[in-house]
């Protein structure tokens, strides 16, 4: 017995002294690796949920030393790029090569569907094409002019209320009230009343709140489908709260299809964004069915309603924390002043909210797909399988690509001899590499940006 307990003893302390010296020279290897460093079969995953609050800064610490690095993951490899040349080979160059992917879409399907920001290939492009002569009707875009001012004057009449009686108030909170009660009256048709002057609580809002939120967690949650089959968890609350959305969403649709049909021929018609799809839908060959009208308009307000309120809180803090800059906003839109020739009132505020996208981009980073084993132009070799995210939070700290201070609010760097001068898609990617007048919906996006920050301004 006792040799056979030596056995077993010896027998334990050399798998151990293996283990650790696996661990050991794992880590030696990687003396010279930039980038976050691994341990065995968990990768950078410890460091990676370490810094999940800081994850936008803890990025910018390393592509600050190198434009491109590698963040191994289990089950996936992340390849993080700043550098324009790699941005643009992944978004246009061999833009085939890296869809949004298998993984991304298994993230996301339960909240966005198989709509345009979750799909890829001919899908896609038939998507597009419908979403982009939808978004170019003189109606829709009249009719969403309307919304966003109506909202805005909502907004300030919140603001003058609060002023008066010296109350504090979360602008995030009702900056994210206000895009939503907007894009859901532009994308539904639907009045949701979060804006309201008592600030009531949403069930739909809370539980689209909840969902993002979870869905988001999954790309870092390598447990998430065993939650989810399971039914505990995270996954168990993410069903909760697509059921809410779900029951909301296609009730608007039930709704919204009775109202067309009671109203057919007499010439009137809704322009909101559901109404023109379910008008659509009457052709056998749309395929539009009740879940792709779902997938449609939770898609746009997905796209529309973070993304304002975010630009719009990050805009309003950096004015609020830049004197100087407020001078110069409140004084060139103002209506009295005398406007220069060939220049528009409004190029200083346009300056000021792409300074801002540049620091504080709504999409901060932005996972590709890869079809293909590739080689990028800057040497860096990328599997089939793994994900190639380009990072516009990073990419606008860069002192490389923006001089040295590039950390700097200034929304002077914007103008050249006096004009307001755009910058390539593939250095300034708050919009996805597209130029911004180009990109689909943006429009609108830039419109409501600067119809929902001049009511604040003018206050502030």
């Amino acid at each position: 017995m006792e040799g056979q307990s030596t056995s077993t003893s010896s027998i334990g302390s050399a798998v151990v002294f293996i283990l650790v010296s696996w661990i050991l020279i794992h880590r030696w290897n990687q003396r010279a690796k930039k980038g976050p460093k691994t341990w065995p079969v968990l990768g950078a995953a410890i460091e990676h949920l370490m810094n999940y609050d800081r994850m936008h800064d803890w990025l910018v610490k390393y592509l600050s030393e190198s434009k491109t690095i590698t963040v191994t993951m289990p089950f996936m490899r992340y390849t993080y790029i700043t550098d324009p040349v790699n941005v643009e080979y992944v978004l246009k160059t061999n833009f085939t090569n890296y869809p949004k992917g298998d993984a991304y879409h298994s993230y996301m399907e339960v909240l966005l569907g198989d709509g345009i920001f979750n799909s890829d290939g001919e899908m896609w492009r038939r998507q597009r094409k419908t979403a982009s002569f939808e978004f170019a009707s003189k109606n829709l875009r009249d009719f969403s002019a309307v919304v966003f001012r109506e909202y805005a004057v909502k907004l300030a009449s919140i603001l003058c209320q609060a002023s008066e009686k010296n109350q504090e108030i979360d602008m995030q909170e009702l900056f994210m009230r206000m895009t939503l009660d907007s894009i859901c009256k532009v994308g539904f048709g639907v009045e949701i009343g979060t804006l309201s002057p008592r600030l009531p609580d949403n069930r739909f809002a809370k539980a689209f709140d909840m969902a993002n939120i979870i869905v988001t967690l999954r790309f870092i949650d390598p447990l998430w489908r065993i939650k989810r089959f399971l039914h505990i968890g995270s996954e168990a609350l993410l069903k909760q709260s697509i059921n809410l959305i779900d029951e909301f969403t296609y009730g608007v649709i039930r709704k919204r299809k009775g109202e067309i049909e009671r109203t057919h021929g007499s010439g009137k018609m809704k322009h909101d964004l559901l109404s023109r799809f379910i008008e659509l839908s009457k052709d056998p060959e749309s395929n539009l069915t009740d879940k792709s009208l779902r997938d449609i308009v939770l898609n746009f307000v997905i796209a529309g309603r973070d993304t304002t309120a975010a630009t719009i809180s990050w805009f309003t803090y950096m004015v609020m924390t830049h004197p100087r800059v407020a001078d110069k906003l409140f004084s060139s839109s103002n209506p009295l002043k005398k406007r220069e020739p060939g220049k528009s009132r409004l190029s200083y505020l346009h300056a000021s909210i792409s300074e801002t996208l540049r620091l504080y981009p709504a999409v901060p980073q932005d996972p590709k797909g890869i079809l293909k084993d590739d080689v990028l132009p800057d040497g860096t070799q990328v599997k089939a399988g793994g994900m190639v995210t380009y990072v516009p939070y990073s990419m606008g700290r860069m002192e490389y690509l923006w001089g040295p201070d590039a950390s700097a609010f200034k929304p002077e760097r914007w103008f050249h001899d006096g004009n307001f001068q755009n910058v390539s898609p593939f250095k300034f990617t708050a919009f996805q590499a597209r130029w911004a007048k180009n990109m689909l919906g943006e429009g609108l996006g830039l419109s409501s940006d600067e119809d929902d920050t001049r009511c604040p301004l003018s206050l502030l």
